[in-house]
């Protein structure tokens, strides 16, 4: 059975290069969310991280089962943004809001949805109420490969917003978007590879 890798079929998307950033168009996919607020790796995050991957392996293991379609688990992913933007530059990690989320192929309904967060919740409990499956169009977009610690991408990220959009003429159209293609906890952090995301829309003179 041929086992699907998004990150190799999908490299508009998910093979940005390190060394500029690109213009791309992001098509609308479904995915499955979690909202939340706070540090990284708060509880709640580690609950929302913890419902997105059971929930996506069950997923998973039913499409192979059920549909015979396997393929790879697609990599966590996550919106941010807060109430005012100075939170981000000034470190405020207490205010920073979150969607975490992973995207699932066009063939899963929201009944296999249904079913899996069932399967789930016995081993994980009470489910996060904004727990969902859902469309998301993000459209034209900016993007780049960042290697390195999460805690150094900021000069990137201003590079991006500083200096590649006005130079393009082009505004920011939607929350930051981070997608985390190495795992943490075993890789070091010089050697992380996130894509970092902005979606876009032309400047209106």
């Amino acid at each position: 059975m041929l086992k699907i890798d998004f990150k190799k079929t999908l490299k508009a998307q998910y093979g940005p290069s390190a060394k500029g950033f690109t213009i791309v168009e992001i098509p609308q996919m479904n995915f499955v969310m979690v909202d939340g607020s706070g540090v990284p790796g708060n509880a709640e995050y580690a609950t929302a991280c913890s419902w997105l991957y059971g929930v996506s392996y069950g997923l998973k293991f039913l499409s192979k089962g059920t549909l015979e379609r396997d393929y790879v688990v697609p990599p966590l992913e996550g919106l941010w943004w807060a109430s005012d933007m100075t939170a981000f530059t000034d470190d405020r990690k207490e205010e920073w809001l979150w969607t975490m989320m992973i995207m699932q192929p066009d063939w899963i309904t929201p009944d296999m949805f249904v079913q899996c967060v069932e399967k789930a919740g016995k081993k994980l409990g009470d489910q996060p109420a904004s727990l969902r499956f859902e469309a998301f169009d993000e459209g034209l977009s900016v993007q780049t490969l960042h290697i390195g610690s999460y805690s150094d991408e900021g000069p990137t990220i201003a590079r991006l917003h500083n200096e590649f959009l006005p130079e393009n003429l082009l505004v920011e159209n939607g929350h930051h978007h981070e997608i985390y293609l190495g795992d943490p906890r075993k890789t070091a952090p010089e050697k992380l590879k996130t894509i970092l995301r902005q979606p876009v829309r032309p400047r209106q003179n």
